[in-house]
């Protein structure tokens, strides 16, 4: 095993994407993907997965504030499923809450409302979710 993990940060228009080291516990942003209506390019997520290699795919799982399920979170379930069982990788869904929050504050903080567009936002999300994973499994 080579302690990769890609991490996606699931929306309706686009998909953060991101890629980290176990041993590290670090992650940085690799792209967001387009998505209509929540479906990727399918293409463009198996080109990722073939490329990284990964051990273990982390999707983040959007819930409300008080830990209650919202409807985004029955689609980000269904897209971790469908990653799971269109390229057989095993996929962790992992509490998302305040991880775009966070990301925003951290791009503002080096960028300025420049660095503030959506891909760049849903990416760094993706980082966001998948070190709070390796916090949580250190």
């Amino acid at each position: 095993m080579s302690g990769t993990l890609l991490s996606f940060d699931f929306g309706t228009k686009s998909i953060g994407v991101a890629i980290g080291q176990r041993i590290t516990g670090t992650a940085r942003p690799l792209t967001a993907l387009k998505a209509n209506n929540g479906n990727p390019d399918w293409t463009q997520i198996e080109r990722l997965l073939k490329e990284w290699q990964p051990d273990e795919v982390i999707v983040g799982l959007p819930l409300n504030m008080d830990g209650t399920e919202q409807p985004l979170t029955a689609r980000a379930r269904t897209f971790a499923n469908r990653v799971h069982g269109r390229f057989g990788v095993a996929v962790t869904l992992h509490d998302e809450r305040l991880s775009t929050v966070e990301a925003r504050a951290g791009l503002f903080e080096n960028g300025g409302f420049r660095a503030l567009n959506k891909g760049s936002v849903d990416s760094a999300s993706a980082v966001v979710i998948l070190e709070s994973y390796f916090a949580q499994h250190a």
